[in-house]
């Protein structure tokens, strides 16, 4: 399946001759594909308050943009080239959850989501640079895809996007349902669609180093803690009460070198950061829960999966579910992590008691479900 997904190309050749470094072309990534949902689908969801959607239209000049949920009329004009991107379809689409979980064979730590945009004839974003890798995997119809590696990312003053000024394609190529294509970031791109067309982005998470150290400090801040209160003994008298002296300045220095890390706190905030739910994901406790006896059987027999909201990642033998902790039993680690690694397990069998009850306790939560539950 992935030496279809890269055009023939082993994992080890993609990420070593092209992973952040250039494009992929691959025509019949996915032989058949038109997608994951219908256009009544997509709409649907676009009109759905608790799905992020923006709304993009334009001229030759102008650029306008609006977020959803959106209007049924929006979706039916015809007058001017327009798009409808839904972000997190992996989240509200069992098939878009199992595309998304097709490029798995990047670490899931960097793993983002999927967003599908519709258009219209002409409808696209503008010539743009993203700051994350994306695959852009083509649904039904065509759409044109122009492509540069220019160092100008100079952005049109004032334009709701981020639309280049002096966009100049290097690329030019079509692709057709299940064609797909590769950008490191920072590759300048547009896609034009050729007819109405859906299109298929599975990004990947890309942090500034700002974000990352400003999310360090706020862990580090739950967790430190430095004895004793500020203290002058040998305080002289000054000539200026208003003054902050250098004896204060340089003791307070002095008591804030103790604030020291270690490899492991840097293990914990990246379990916890990775894992932690975007701010609009909420989880749904099942509305009649399975007792526990009912649902040790119904995971013995068909199962247990993650819901698609959740993720869990681990690292020498710690394990983070949706931004927590969790102490996982040394013999219960291979099977949490086979969950882990494929979102599922056929069975629960051979589990300790604190396995179970570990795993009956994210069911409850509504992070994960018994595989037929999920099913009815």
């Amino acid at each position: 399946m992935t030496n279809t997904l890269l055009g023939g190309l082993s994992v080890e050749t993609f990420l070593t001759e092209y992973w952040q470094k250039k494009p992929l072309l691959v025509r019949q990534a996915v032989p058949g594909f038109t997608g994951v949902v219908t256009k009544d689908e997509l709409f649907e969801l676009a009109r759905d308050p608790d799905v992020e959607s923006r709304y993009v239209t334009h001229t030759e000049t102008t650029w306008e943009v609006i977020h959803g949920p959106q209007k049924a009329s929006d979706l039916k004009r015809k007058k001017q080239p327009w798009t409808v991107l839904i972000q997190g379809l992996n989240l509200f689409c069992p098939d878009g959850d199992e595309l998304l979980h097709r490029f798995d064979f990047i670490p899931q730590a960097r793993l983002d989501d999927l967003m599908v945009s519709y258009a219209v004839d002409n409808g696209g974003v503008g010539p743009h640079f993203d700051n994350y890798d994306v695959f852009l995997l083509q649904g039904i119809g065509k759409r044109r895809w122009l492509i540069s590696d220019q160092d100008d990312r100079t952005l049109i003053e004032d334009a709701p996007l981020k639309i280049l000024q002096d966009f100049r394609p290097v690329y030019d190529w079509v692709l057709e349902p299940g064609d797909m294509l590769y950008l490191p970031p920072h590759w300048a791109h547009n896609g034009i669609a050729i007819g109405e067309c859906t299109t298929y982005s599975i990004g990947f998470r890309s942090p500034t180093y700002q974000e990352l150290a400003q999310q360090f400090l706020n862990y580090l801040q739950d967790t430190l803690q430095l004895d004793g209160i500020y203290a002058d003994p040998d305080l002289k008298h000054q000539a200026h009460s208003a003054q902050i002296s250098d004896q204060m300045i340089d003791r307070v220095a002095e008591t804030l070198q103790r604030i020291t890390w270690t490899r492991e706190d840097v293990r914990g905030f990246l379990g916890a950061y990775l894992t932690e739910p975007k701010p609009h994901v909420f989880f749904d406790s099942p509305d009649e829960p399975l007792e526990h006896d009912e649902f040790v059987e119904a995971c013995t027999k068909d199962g247990y999966r993650l819901d698609a909201r959740s993720l869990l990642l681990f690292t020498d033998g710690h394990f983070f579910i949706n931004g927590e902790p969790v102490p996982v039993e040394t013999d219960d680690q291979p099977t949490l992590q086979a969950l882990a690694d494929n979102r599922r397990v056929d069975t629960i069998a051979g589990l300790s008691e604190e396995g179970i009850a570990l795993l009956y306790d994210w069911y409850c939560c509504g992070f994960a479900h018994p595989s037929a539950n999920l099913m009815e």
